[in-house]
């Protein structure tokens, strides 16, 4: 159990993995230059420290957890250090501590996690009515052939009876879906299904999810994730993945047929991709901000061609996105650390709440059908949220 309300950060899944407290050191980066410049922070501030590890494995030592923007513009993305790291893998925990100086040992105050009571909901800056007519522009462009895939999201609002201590959100989460990544960084907090990249050394993995059902959609979820629709709509996500990563490597597993993610609330079609990373293009402590520039957005939470997808969801979508749909998770000193991507959560400011969820849009969509998807994609903060 985290020890405060804030700042806490997390990226757990199925009980391992990493969360911390308090704050040592930041930084907050815009534009298109936003990985690169997080890259150059982190590496002067790797090579200025002094650190002890005596256990030498992914996620000790000097970590950060990283939380950048789906879009050049508008959008801020931050990397931060925090005071406290504890970490569990593969039967080992360890706990990492950052001091200036002589500073004393941290010894937290434990406060228990506040509940709340959502007091209602209201529409975000892109109403329901709106999606819906914002999905159906968007197929018509497709089908005049513009672009063949984007991926397009709006927003609820939620409002609580006090300030949401994060705590909550993310131990309701967590218990809910152990397989997701349930992830908080600087008032984002989720539970991603997706993984975009995990580096381990010279190892590169990648989840790829795309193509939905839900229950109450009719059919049974290998029946309906079989359609056209949602296969193509995989593809073009793998295809993506593949293409951005592959000048990387020199190796890369890119699996023929997608299985079956199920998770409580939906289902989805999924690729696990790995690959064999070039040292020469892939060595320093920002290595993975490095690759996640490369492959972000794929067209899993953009679309397909890229450059046309973005440029359309700025102009159908017309909000910022902020961080929802960018790269989530943590970086450590040697540039291992695993990037998830920002879905199935909220930003929290006091006792608001923006959630958000998004649907990949192909040519032959149906917009009513597409907004009961993310109504779907919803259910996990809001039944977080309403935990008694």
């Amino acid at each position: 159990m985290l020890p405060n309300p804030e700042p806490v950060f997390s990226w757990v899944h199925g009980g391992e993995g990493l969360v911390g407290w308090g704050e040592a050191a930041r930084i907050e980066v815009k534009g298109a230059d936003r990985f690169a410049a997080a890259e150059r922070w982190w590496s002067e501030l790797v090579a200025t420290a002094e650190v002890e590890d005596t256990i030498g494995r992914p996620g000790t030592g000097l970590v950060a957890f990283a939380s950048m923007s789906f879009a050049d513009e508008p959008g801020s993305s931050v990397l931060i250090v925090p005071r406290v790291v504890v970490g569990r893998r593969d039967g080992a925990t360890w706990r990492t501590e950052l001091h200036e100086g002589d500073d004393a040992p941290i010894t937290p105050i434990v406060q228990p996690v506040r509940r709340v009571r959502v007091t209602r909901y209201s529409e975000g800056r892109l109403s329901v009515t709106d999606y819906r007519k914002a999905v159906a522009r968007a197929v018509e462009r497709m089908r005049a052939g513009e672009l063949a895939k984007v991926v397009l999201a709006h927003d609820l609002v939620a409002e609580t009876d006090s300030p949401l201590d994060q705590r909550f959100l993310l131990q309701n989460l967590a218990a809910r879906y152990p397989s997701c990544w349930a992830f908080a960084v600087d008032g984002l907090v989720g539970a991603t299904p997706e993984l975009l990249l995990r580096k381990t050394g010279e190892t590169v993995e990648s989840r790829v999810l795309a193509g939905t059902a839900w229950p109450g959609s009719g059919e049974s979820a290998e029946s309906r994730l079989d359609s056209a629709k949602n296969r193509s709509e995989h593809e073009f996500a793998v295809r993506s993945l593949a293409e951005t990563l592959r000048p990387y490597c020199t190796e890369l597993d890119v699996p023929q047929t997608p299985s079956v993610l199920r998770l409580p609330n939906v289902a989805h079609l999924a690729s696990e991709v790995s690959g064999r990373l070039d040292p020469a293009k892939t060595t320093g402590p920002g290595a993975l901000l490095r690759l996640g520039h490369a492959v972000h957005p794929t067209a899993a939470v953009g679309g397909t061609p890229r450059t046309e997808a973005v440029a359309l969801i700025a102009e159908l979508e017309a909000m910022d996105r902020g961080r929802y749909a960018g790269p989530v998770g943590w970086i450590d000193a040697r540039g291992d650390g695993e990037l998830g991507i920002a879905l199935r959560c909220a930003e929290l400011r006091g006792s608001l709440v923006r959630l958000f969820a998004g649907c990949g849009i192909v040519s032959d969509s149906d917009p009513d059908a597409e907004v009961r998807e993310a109504a779907a994609k919803m259910l996990p903060i809001r039944d977080a949220l309403e935990s008694a």
